[in-house]
């Protein structure tokens, strides 16, 4: 254990088995000084209802469409999306420095409550069951037209969100984004090699190690990846195995 200990205080690189990579990890750097900006934490004096946030109930976007009044969650098609359904067929190229393809798909945005000073952690249980079960609904709607439904909030300015409302994004698209094309990849070499998917067996060990375990409940763990390269990356990971949104029973669902 000692030598153990000794070891991961010095730079090493871990294998990152859903990306087939190694990440550098360099524990040491964490002791140099620091001289460069702190950033200050902004205070969130959110009011209930801005009547110039597009996202209140009954005001009017910059697109023109009112916004109606909700009392759950609310889903609309995105008044600036990144992708379309219906746009023109690029022509076929003959470079293969120079290739292009076609993209189609749709974007959308959900809030997950009608008030604007409250998000996720601050919602009643039943209020954050209300918005996992319209993902599950959009997902398995989406799901029927498009090759990959995506769904993600940007939350806070850091981050890039332009709206304070609590809310997320839905993006569907005819084509298999790089990052999960390339994460579905190695789970299907590592189940036809050891027959069983690679983040069952992933979650079991750390639970059995119990190092980077940030909560967890009957259905649920969120965790520290091993090969993590963000400061606070996460990850959320099923007890039993499912495959999507769509999968979850009513235990999974509920917690």
């Amino acid at each position: 254990t000692f030598v153990i200990i000794l070891f991961i205080e010095h730079q090493h690189v871990r294998f990152n088995p859903l990306k087939n990579e190694w990440v550098l990890v360099s524990p040491h750097r964490t002791l140099r000084p620091w001289s460069g900006q702190v950033e200050n934490v902004p205070g969130e004096n959110i009011p209930e209802f801005d009547p110039t946030n597009p996202l209140c109930q009954g005001v009017t976007r910059a697109s023109g469409r009112l916004t109606p009044n909700y009392s759950s969650t609310y889903v609309f098609t995105n008044d600036f999306p990144a992708l379309l359904e219906d746009v023109p067929k690029p022509p076929p190229s003959d470079d293969p420095l120079f290739q292009i393809a076609e993209a189609k798909g749709t974007c959308r945005v959900m809030c997950f409550h009608p008030k604007s000073n409250v998000y996720l952690p601050t919602m009643t249980h039943a209020e954050v069951e209300n918005v996992i079960r319209e993902w599950i609904n959009q997902t398995e709607e989406l799901g029927k037209k498009y090759t990959w439904v995506q769904i993600f909030e940007n939350r806070g300015a850091m981050m890039g969100c332009s709206n304070p409302h609590p809310h997320c994004q839905i993006w569907s698209s005819s084509f298999f984004p790089n990052e999960p094309k390339i994460k579905a990849e190695n789970q299907k070499v590592y189940f036809e090699k050891f027959g069983r998917p690679m983040l069952m067996d992933y979650v079991e060990k750390e639970l059995q190690r119990r190092e980077r375990i940030v909560y967890e409940n009957q259905e649920w763990v969120a965790l520290v990846p091993y090969w993590a390269i963000w400061p606070f990356e996460t990850m959320v990971l099923p007890k039993k195995h499912i495959l999507r949104f769509t999968d979850f029973d009513e235990n999974q669902t509920r917690y």
